[in-house]
């Protein structure tokens, strides 16, 4: 009988494709979206917008305020490009947006 390391177990789940990376990579799209919003319009600004989940390629984030959901409105296109662009590879087509 052979064992291996927990870490290495873990490794091998979270690089098959599978529900497992499918929410890493997920939770990843949501994290760096929170970091290029901080880039792009501030920490003030950024209070009031927080990323909530991906799902079909659409990153979904709750704005407290219709002036912020307004500058991701506006911005959307740069936004997603950044946010690809940190990630290394197209996972945001577009951006939905809750008041």
């Amino acid at each position: 009988m052979s064992f291996s390391s927990l870490g290495d177990t873990l490794n091998s789940r979270f690089n098959q494709k599978g529900p497992l990376k499918k929410q890493l990579d997920d939770s990843q799209v949501v994290e760096e979206s929170k970091v290029v919003l901080l880039e792009m319009f501030g920490e003030e600004l950024v209070k009031t917008a927080i990323p909530l989940f991906l799902k079909n390629r659409t990153l979904t984030i709750s704005c407290s305020s219709s002036a912020m959901a307004q500058e991701i409105r506006l911005n959307q296109t740069q936004i997603v490009e950044k946010l690809n662009e940190k990630l290394g590879r197209n996972e945001v087509d577009r951006i939905r947006y809750l008041t």
